[in-house]
């Protein structure tokens, strides 16, 4: 049986011992200063938060197992909460299937790129915190934005947008730079989500509804080029 390797991703580490010191203070302050029954309360309330926030920034090791090239794997855990044709106007300006993927504080907040290639802009919108899963939230709010060239020559654009909790962004994305399925493009605190926008012509393997798995569920099949 294979042993699934998990670790605290990077972008908690600072915050996971700043809030374990300061509920270790303040449980030792309380046990010498309230009554027993109080104080169990307090200590297990502690345990319960310190423990989901490090669950949500937790760091899971994963490797697409099968060929990934002319595939748009999912970047994000979550749910699909929308499939449509819409009209991208800053990044492909053209018509493209925009599939959107929902994040709740439960999920894995890592994000992987969607393709193999080659990034090609980077570029972050300042904006609103609204709920992620409302379809204004993406072109509304906070977001970040990465455009790759595949190295079939197709372009996708993936999109990270904040959500009414999320207020931090990371993007590990660089113009120029290669980038793989396998890779991290970025990490999102808290509740938020994930759009990615690819070719008309492209095959959609997912549904509204259905739950997804980072760098392992495949989107779509992207249709190759004569």
């Amino acid at each position: 049986m294979a042993i699934r390797r998990m670790k605290v991703h990077k972008e908690g580490t600072g915050l996971l011992l700043t809030l374990f010191s300061f509920l270790f203070v303040l449980n030792l302050v309380l046990y010498h200063s309230v009554g027993k029954s109080m104080f169990y309360f307090i200590f297990f309330a502690s345990l319960l938060i310190f423990f989901l926030v490090l669950n949500f920034f937790r760091s899971p090791f994963r490797r697409y197992p099968f060929d990934s090239e002319n595939l748009v794997i999912s970047p994000a855990d979550g749910t699909i909460v929308a499939i449509e044709e819409v009209d991208e106007p800053d990044f492909l300006c053209a018509a493209c299937i925009q599939v959107s993927i929902f994040m709740s504080v439960f999920n894995v907040h890592a994000n992987w790129f969607p393709v193999n290639g080659t990034v090609k802009r980077v570029s972050h919108h300042n904006g609103r915190f609204m709920a992620a899963y409302l379809p204004k939230s993406s072109t509304e709010n906070e977001r970040a934005s990465v455009l790759i060239t595949t190295n079939g020559g197709r372009e996708i654009l993936a999109r990270q947008i904040a959500g009414a909790v999320a207020r931090r962004i990371v993007t590990y994305a660089k113009e120029g730079e290669s980038c793989h399925v396998d890779e991290h493009m970025g990490f999102i605190k808290f509740g938020s989500r994930v759009d990615v926008f690819i070719p008309t012509d492209s095959e959609v393997l997912v549904e509204i509804g259905q739950k997804v798995t980072g760098n392992q569920t495949p989107l779509a099949r992207l249709s190759k080029r004569e």
